[in-house]
């Protein structure tokens, strides 16, 4: 039986591929599980993160069977909404390759990257309630800060789902290029990251990410850190230096 996820570690990025092609990627518990194990990697050595799906679909959403047969306490566990806000709180960004279909537990896996590009077949959407349920891993509220009420509205309680240029549009998608240009692509804006000061980027996102009520003392608190660091001088010599030569 072939692994769930596969893993691809290179010095200052991870890529994982979703590896259930034959069920067009749909999040089970056993994929839930190693997503798990790939993020106490990411944590315990912060690096950019790369998601993909093997087969051209990124995640056909849950996994129905195994869905259709939890009851209340399942719910309760909160099996995908803990591996999402996991991956959402990871320390350095991460980037969604989203080709083909993100449907519910998939679209809000994608929901929870900081970046996403998608190809021209992407379709994103949370068809839950037509089966019943709501999108409860996070779609119900990330979705309101991604696109904005109205047209979350639409996805979530009208079954809207998105193309890939309606997702460009409302920058639920960043870029749109090839399937065969997708991985490129999806390198091409972890260099972009990686350039940055990797302390930075990392306490960037943190601060991004907290609650409102705080800052600015989190802000601050950041701040002191780097500027504390050899980096920060050395980055703001050669800055000046370059701007002394020009």
């Amino acid at each position: 039986m072939s692994a769930p996820l596969i893993t691809e570690d290179h010095k200052d990025r991870v890529l994982w591929r979703l590896n259930r092609p034959e069920r067009r990627n749909a999040i089970d518990k056993e994929l839930v599980d190693a997503l798990h194990a790939a993020c106490s990697e990411v944590e315990a050595e912060p690096r950019i993160v790369l998601v993909t799906g093997e087969g051209g679909t990124f995640a056909a959403g849950a996994d129905i069977a195994q869905l259709r047969e939890r009851r209340r306490d399942a719910a309760l566990q909160g099996i995908n909404s803990t591996i999402f806000d996991r991956i959402h709180r990871l320390p350095m960004p991460t980037i969604g390759l989203v080709d083909g279909y993100a449907l519910g537990g998939g679209a809000e896996l994608a929901y929870a990257c900081d970046f996403r590009i998608g190809t021209p077949a992407t379709k994103i959407g949370n068809p839950e309630t037509g089966l019943g349920i709501l999108a409860a891993a996070g779609a119900s509220w990330r979705l309101l800060e991604l696109v904005g009420e109205p047209l979350a509205k639409e996805i979530l309680l009208a079954g809207r789902i998105l193309g890939a240029e309606e997702a460009r549009e409302v920058r639920l998608l960043n870029e749109i290029v090839e399937a065969e240009d997708l991985l490129a692509a999806g390198h091409r804006w972890a260099d972009r990251i990686a350039a940055q000061a990797p302390l930075a980027t990392r306490l960037t996102k943190t601060v991004m990410h907290a609650p409102h009520g705080a800052h600015p003392v989190i802000d601050d608190l950041a701040q002191a850190v780097l500027f504390e660091t050899e980096e920060k001088h050395t980055r703001m010599t050669a800055f000046l230096e370059k701007r002394r030569k020009s």
